[in-house]
């Protein structure tokens, strides 16, 4: 007997089945009804056929894949015993797709893979790899010198692991390798939840208090959040120092939509529709397999940034291009070309440098700052998530402080208002009184 499971967090189905006093899953790597009620059938056909006396399975084969196989799996496959894992990481990376991860994704595990060649060596045979391995990876990376004067946080070491981890569950799809990733059990160090967001002034506060380091000041400035006072000051300044004119807009739709940098890059004209009042945001990090999009309403200022940008727009698909002869830039292309994340980078920093507004990191502020001043208005947290595409409680968490007015109706819904002043009681008995004094009289 065999049946499916759908993992939740994947799509994937999973196959399950009992054979004797077996039970077994397997992963169908699959989100295909289709593909899995087929493999579903041939299980089940292959489980009638072994009980039956059919079929045996032979010795030393894994169930799961001869009854996916309909049998025809009959010794277990070779594997190569000396894979190295410059090997692994160089079949993995050459098989993927175009455009199945993001740049940046790729980019960072590439770093990863730099690390693991580092420690654990180049010709690592991947067979060999064990718990313990992975532990001294981990120890040796946590000691390791990080940003602004840190160690290497156990996020980032985890980010190799999976990486690591990547690599080695394709290769077992490939049958370049065999068994399950040696990862259970690693212990990392514990790591510091993010504070939440917080306003200019209350940055200052602490930091005019004195007492802490330019890292942990950079930290602060790392959780800003900008007011909508804030946000009129930048999109301003941005507007008369912007060297290109892509710029502001480009601003200006991550100020008022919660876009990430690399949605506004892949957004495009169709995209735009100021007669219905709504922007469709291309995504990519919410599913893996597919690119998903999301729908936010244009405000009426972002509406008139963007009519006057469409119609100086230098012609593409793509909302932010360049011409071929941009000024001041030493780059010469033959045609309208989209505007690349370095570039996107580039001019963000050259527009707030030498100013107040300096200490902004990145585009990413545009995000945070949007779900935190419709938290603050009193925006329905649903609406938020559907407007970014926050998924996590771990997100959410970072600027639910500002939804003040839900969390005085709730606590309020436990404990009751706030008692009146004993003062105000005994005036409003006093007048009372005087009301039952003066009815009486007449």
């Amino acid at each position: 007997m065999a049946w499916l499971e759908r993992d939740k967090r994947t799509g994937h189905f999973k196959i399950g089945f009992r054979l004797g006093d077996r039970k077994l899953k397997r992963s169908l790597k699959t989100s295909d009804p289709d593909e899995a009620n087929d493999a579903l059938a041939v299980v089940d056909d292959t489980i009638r056929a072994v009980e039956r006396g059919w079929v045996s399975i032979p010795p030393g084969v894994d169930v799961g894949r001869f009854l996916l196989s309909g049998g025809r799996l009959c010794e277990a496959p070779t594997l190569p015993q000396s894979l190295r894992l410059d090997d692994l990481f160089a079949a993995y990376f050459g098989s993927l797709p175009e455009g199945s991860l993001e740049q940046t994704t790729i980019e960072g595990m590439r770093i990863h893979e730099r690390h693991l060649y580092r420690i654990l060596g180049r010709s690592f045979i991947v067979s060999e790899l064990s718990t313990a391995d992975l532990q001294r990876y981990i120890e040796k990376r946590s000691k390791e010198p990080g940003q602004r004067g840190r160690k290497v946080t156990p996020t980032t070491v985890r980010k190799a692991i999976v990486t690591l981890r990547t690599a080695w569950n394709w290769g077992v799809e490939h049958n370049l390798v065999s068994g399950t990733f040696p990862g259970r059990g690693l212990r990392y160090a514990k790591t510091s939840e993010k504070p939440p967001f917080q306003t200019w002034s209350e940055i200052e506060q602490q930091i005019s208090r004195g007492g802490l380091t330019e890292a942990e000041e950079a930290d602060l400035w790392d959780c800003l959040f900008l007011t909508l006072r804030d946000i009129d000051g930048v999109l301003r300044h941005v507007e008369q120092h912007a060297r290109q004119p892509w710029v502001y807009p480009a601003v200006c739709m991550a100020a008022h939509t919660g876009a990430r940098r690399s949605e506004l890059l892949r957004s495009r004209l169709s995209d735009i529709d100021l007669d219905g009042g709504v922007v469709t945001i291309r995504e990519r990090k919410r599913n893996h397999e597919r690119t998903t999009t999301r729908r936010v309403p244009i405000s009426p200022f972002l509406d008139g940034v963007l009519r006057t940008w469409l119609d100086n727009h230098p012609g593409s698909l793509n909302t932010f291009c360049q011409p071929p002869d941009v000024a001041r830039s030493k780059t010469h292309r033959e045609s309208v070309c989209p505007v690349t994340r370095d570039e996107a980078h580039d001019h963000f920093t050259r527009a707030l440098a030498g100013s107040n507004w300096a200490v902004i990191r990145g585009w990413h502020v545009f995000r945070h700052s949007f779900c935190s001043n419709c938290a603050a208005k009193g925006v329905d947290q649903r609406l938020i998530n559907a407007w970014v595409g926050h998924q996590t409680e771990d997100m959410v968490r970072r600027y639910r402080h500002l939804f003040p007015d839900q969390q005085q109706a709730a606590i309020q819904q436990v404990f009751g208002a706030a008692p009146k002043p004993r003062s105000s009681v005994k005036a409003s008995k006093r007048r009372k009184g005087e009301q039952t004094v003066v009815a009486d009289a007449l």
